[in-house]
C-alpha cells in the first residue's frame, strides 16, 4: 500500500507540474485544473469503493502554509521605488475600498433583508471580499510590468486586510473603539517583532555556511508567524514586512548596515532562497486546492439557488469593480477588471468561521461556485488581452511595413 501511496503523490506532483506549465500558454489558471483533478479523484475513489482516511481537518493546516509562502513570495518581488508612488497608492486603495465596499453592502443586505446579525453577516461576507493573490499572481504573469505590478500589490494587500479585519471581527469581543486601538497597538507591536526577525534571518541568511540555512529561515517564519497569530497580532503583517526589508535591500546598501553586510554575496543568498521558497509554494498550492477539489460536494454546484446566490454575488464583485476601475482611478477595464479572482484565502476564512455564526445562504458550495466562476472570468480576461495584444502587436507591424514602403 505504501508504494502506491508514494506512486499516487508522484503522479499528482508531475500533473500539477504540467497544470503550471500549459496556463502559462493557455491563460487558464492551473488553479482550476488542480481542483479538477482533485474532483476526479474523488469520482475514482467513490466508483471504487475504496477508504480514504479523512485528510479534510489537514486542509486548513496546509492553507495556512500556502499562505505564508504565498504572501513572502509576492512581498520578495515588490520594489518601493518613487516612480511605483502612484501605482502603490492605487492598487492598496483598490484593495481597501473594494473590500470595505463589497463587505459594507453585502453585510447590510443580510441584515436589512435577511434579519441576520451583524457580526455573523460581517465575518460570512468577508472572505467573499478578498482577491486571492494565490491565484491572481501567478495568472498576472502574461501583463505588462504596470498591470502585473497592480495586481500584485492590489491581491496581496486585500489578503492582509480581509485577514486582519477577519481576525478584528472574530476575536473581538469589546467595544468597537477598544478593539481598534488593540488593533493599531498590535499592528505596531508585529512591525517592530518583524523588523528584529527580519534583522535575526538575515544574518542567518548571511552568515551561516552549514548545508541546511534556508528551511530553517522558512520554519522560522512559519513559528514566529504562529506565535504571532496566537498572540491575535496581525501575523500576516509580519510576513509581508519581512519580505519587503528583504526585496527592498539596495536600500540599505549606502547606510551603516553596509559595514556588517556583504550585500554582493547577500544577493546571490537571497536568489537562492526565492528560488527553494517558489518551489515549495508550487508543492503547498498544489496540494491544498486538489485536496479541496477532493472535498468539494459536487452535487451542491448543481443546485439552481447556489448558482443563482454565486451570481448575484459576483455580480456585485465586478459591478462594484468595474465603477471603481474606470471612474475613480481612470484605469483601463481590459485587463484589470477582470483580475479579481477568489481561492485561498476565501476558502480558509469560510472554514474559519464558527458552525453557530455560519449563514445557511451562504455554503460551501455557494463559496465554490463563486471561486469558479471568477476564475472562468479570469480566463476570459487573459483571452481578450490576448487577443487585444495580437492585435496591437499586428496593427504596429503593419504601420512598419507601410512606413518602410513609403520610405522606398
Amino acid at each position: 500500500m505504501t508504494n502506491y501511496i508514494i506512486l499516487i503523490l508522484c503522479i499528482i506532483v508531475i500533473l500539477s507540474y504540467v497544470f503550471d506549465i500549459t496556463s502559462k500558454y493557455s491563460r487558464i489558471p492551473g488553479v482550476i485544473f488542480l481542483i479538477a483533478l482533485g474532483i476526479g479523484i474523488q469520482l475514482i475513489v467513490k466508483a471504487a469503493n475504496m477508504d480514504i482516511p479523512n485528510l479534510r481537518p489537514v486542509l486548513p493546516v496546509i492553507g495556512t502554509l500556502g499562505l505564508i509562502m504565498i504572501i513572502m513570495e509576492a512581498s520578495l518581488d515588490l520594489k518601493l521605488e518613487k516612480r511605483k508612488k502612484s501605482l502603490i497608492i492605487k492598487s492598496v486603495s483598490a484593495a481597501f475600498i473594494l473590500f470595505a465596499t463589497f463587505t459594507a453592502a453585502f453585510s447590510y443586505i443580510l441584515v436589512q433583508f435577511l434579519d441576520f446579525s451583524v457580526r455573523d453577516s460581517l465575518l460570512n461576507g468577508i472572505p467573499l471580499g478578498i482577491i486571492s493573490s494565490a491565484v491572481a499572481i501567478p495568472s498576472a504573469a502574461s501583463l505588462n510590468q504596470d498591470e502585473k505590478e497592480f495586481i500584485v500589490y492590489e491581491s496581496s494587500f486585500s489578503d492582509i486586510i480581509g485577514i486582519i479585519v477577519f481576525d478584528f471581527i472574530l476575536i473581538n469581543q469589546t467595544s468597537i473603539g477598544l478593539g481598534l486601538f488593540n488593533l493599531a497597538v498590535g499592528s505596531i507591536l508585529t512591525i517592530i517583532i518583524a523588523l528584529i526577525t527580519t534583522s535575526i534571518l538575515a544574518i542567518l541568511l548571511h552568515k551561516i555556511y552549514y548545508h541546511v540555512n534556508y528551511v530553517i529561515i522558512m520554519t522560522t517564519v512559519v513559528m514566529v508567524y504562529m506565535v504571532a497569530k496566537l498572540s491575535h497580532l496581525p501575523a500576516l503583517l509580519l510576513v509581508l514586512t519581512f519580505g519587503l526589508i528583504l526585496s527592498n535591500h539596495k536600500l540599505l546598501e549606502h547606510t551603516i548596515v553596509k559595514r556588517f553586510v556583504d550585500f554582493g554575496k547577500f544577493r546571490t543568498d537571497l536568489d537562492s532562497f526565492k528560488k527553494i521558497l517558489v518551489e515549495l509554494t508550487f508543492l503547498v498550492r498544489s496540494f491544498f486546492f486538489i485536496m479541496f477539489g477532493y472535498y468539494t460536494k459536487i452535487e451542491g454546484l448543481f443546485n439552481w439557488n447556489n448558482i443563482l446566490t454565486a451570481t448575484l454575488i459576483i455580480t456585485g464583485i465586478y459591478f462594484l469593480r468595474m465603477i471603481f476601475l474606470k471612474q475613480v482611478l481612470k484605469m483601463p477595464l481590459v485587463p484589470l477588471l477582470f483580475f479579481s479572482p477568489r481561492g485561498l484565502i476565501t476558502i480558509l476564512l469560510f472554514l474559519s468561521i464558527p458552525l453557530v455564526s455560519r449563514i445557511p445562504l451562504i455554503s460551501e458550495e455557494v463559496v465554490t461556485l463563486v471561486i469558479l466562476l471568477t476564475m472562468l472570468f479570469l480566463i476570459i480576461g487573459n483571452m481578450i488581452h490576448k487577443k487585444k495584444h495580437t492585435d496591437n502587436s499586428a496593427s504596429v507591424a503593419a504601420n512598419e511595413f507601410i512606413g518602410l514602403s513609403d520610405q522606398k
